[in-house]
């Protein structure tokens, strides 16, 4: 019998994704789920940025350039100009989703064993994207009790080694909310310039941030010019996640000559959704203000809900909508699993991200969650009502 690859075998399981057959058994015996699990907002897509791919006037379905729509990109430059970055329409590459963005990334400057260096908890998807490069994650660990600031300077010092290519990080961060200040990115500029490495920027929930704090772009620190790759997509921003259009953004011509071969390797991005981000940056200017109040009550009322919860531990997340507690259990694989197998409350549960899988370091993370504020208010509080119930019948 043939045998996979070594990279098969060690690619990790997603922690949002893996427990989704219990999720569907659970439904299929007359269970509601609550689905904090995942970051699939409920926020109507904006009706015109739907209705501007209906309009498309099409005859023939054609490859777009490996880039992207020369349109497409001419408008991110004006999207981002808004947020005070400036670039060319020739310095992004249009990407299938922000996941594309980021392996695009890790294979145009880094090689096989080369390491990168990663605050954790983080996007569990970073970890696949390095082992199917065979390129090394080195964690940098930050705790729920220090509200998962960036770790201090001398724990990157101590984790660079001559196989050090890159620094990653989320900003606002998946999956602790944590939004990075502007001092924070200073040391990361620091530490890039002094020893020559790339920073990679994962900026996809950028318009999101809470109580009057701004969001700093890694492509605006001074003198770094040459060192970041911006990754970025319209999943979140404009609750298109099925619309898998993202963007590639660099100063550095050798890495965007690098990433072209990428993305010429793979033809183009999808059309349709690129027409659809086309017409989504020229949404009103006060589109994201509803939407950023909406996300913030949510922020609010979850948070709340779980702190009153005895045992549990949730740090207030400046940005995102995702939030990590601490749950007075030992193994929140096992507590997720027993949710969706054996505990209903009301004729329902709740379904919600093991923490472990957001770490690189083995025993991390074995009694924290990450929860989505991606459901209304009312489900919100329904959801908390199954796991403060869950949590007092588990522990009995």
């Amino acid at each position: 019998m043939p045998v996979i690859s070594h990279r098969g075998a060690q690619m990790p399981p997603s922690p949002i994704r893996k427990l989704v057959p219990f999720a569907e058994a659970a439904k299929k015996r007359g269970t509601k789920v609550f689905h904090l699990n995942i970051g699939q907002p409920d926020i109507e897509t904006p009706h015109s940025i739907l209705q501007a791919v209906k309009d498309a006037d099409i005859k023939v379905l054609e490859y777009s350039h490996s880039a992207g729509f020369e349109s497409y990109r001419k408008k991110l430059v004006e999207y981002y100009k808004r947020n005070n970055i400036e670039i060319n329409h020739n310095q992004v590459i249009v990407t299938t989703g922000g996941s594309e963005a980021i392996a695009f990334a890790i294979q145009s400057c880094m090689d096989p064993g080369d390491e990168i260096i990663i605050p954790e908890p983080f996007y569990a998807n970073y970890n696949g994207f390095a082992v199917s490069a065979e390129v090394r994650v080195v964690p940098i660990p930050s705790t729920i009790e220090e509200n998962f600031a960036l770790p201090p300077i001398e724990a990157f010092e101590k984790a660079i080694t001559p196989r050090t290519k890159a620094i990653m990080i989320c900003n606002p961060n998946n999956p602790t909310g944590y939004l990075y200040s502007k001092e924070e990115l200073e040391v990361l500029r620091e530490i890039c310039l002094k020893h020559d490495l790339f920073l990679f920027s994962d900026e996809a929930y950028r318009e999101f941030c809470y109580d009057g704090r701004k969001h700093i772009s890694a492509l605006t620190l001074e003198g770094l010019e040459e060192n970041v790759i911006l990754m970025d997509t319209i999943s979140k921003r404009y609750s298109a996640c099925g619309g898998r259009i993202g963007a590639f953004v660099t100063k550095n011509q050798q890495v965007l000559d690098a990433a072209m071969k990428f993305a010429q390797a793979r033809l183009s991005p999808p059309s349709f959704a690129q027409i659809l981000g086309e017409a989504a940056v020229d949404l009103p200017a006060d589109y994201f203000d509803e939407v950023h109040a909406e996300y913030n009550s949510r922020r609010d009322l979850l948070v709340k809900r779980l702190q009153a919860m005895e045992g549990v531990t949730c740090p207030m997340p400046g940005g995102a909508f995702y939030a990590m507690a601490k749950l007075p259990v030992e193994n929140s694989d096992k507590f997720c699993q027993w949710l969706l197998e054996e505990f209903s409350h009301n004729g329902a549960t709740v379904m919600m991200a093991p923490g472990s899988g957001f770490y690189a370091s083995t025993g991390k993370g074995n009694n924290e969650v990450r929860l989505a504020y991606v459901l209304n208010l009312e489900d919100i509080n329904a959801a908390m009502d199954c796991l403060e119930a869950a949590l007092k019948a588990y522990k009995n």
